[in-house]
């Protein structure tokens, strides 16, 4: 929607440091920028081909990166509805303690 506007967003080209880890202990991918802050709004995009890790083992990585910053009223609007969306990750479940 805000895309849309035709806001100036400014972008960025940083290096960046991926780890990736794919064991039994643990399952995930971090992505270090060198020297940029990212703010609600904003987007990263990690430059290159897909990275495969087979299980068991244990990547890093150094690419480029683009962030884009986020336009003053599309930060504004992330502030304002980002609590509602984070609600929409959540599952709740209540039950008697009884299967059926």
């Amino acid at each position: 929607m805000i895309e849309q506007l035709g806001l100036g967003r400014e972008k960025i080209d940083v290096r960046c440091i991926i780890e990736i880890e794919n064991t039994w202990e643990s399952l995930h991918a971090h992505v270090e920028l060198d020297g940029v802050d990212v703010g609600p709004g904003d987007e990263v995009h990690v430059q290159g081909g897909e990275i495969v890790v087979p299980y068991g083992e244990r990547v890093t990585l150094e690419r480029m990166a683009t962030v884009t910053r986020a336009a003053a009223p599309e930060r504004l609007w992330v502030r304002m509805t980002g609590d509602f969306e984070f609600m929409e990750l959540l599952e709740f479940s209540f039950s008697s303690g009884r299967a059926s």
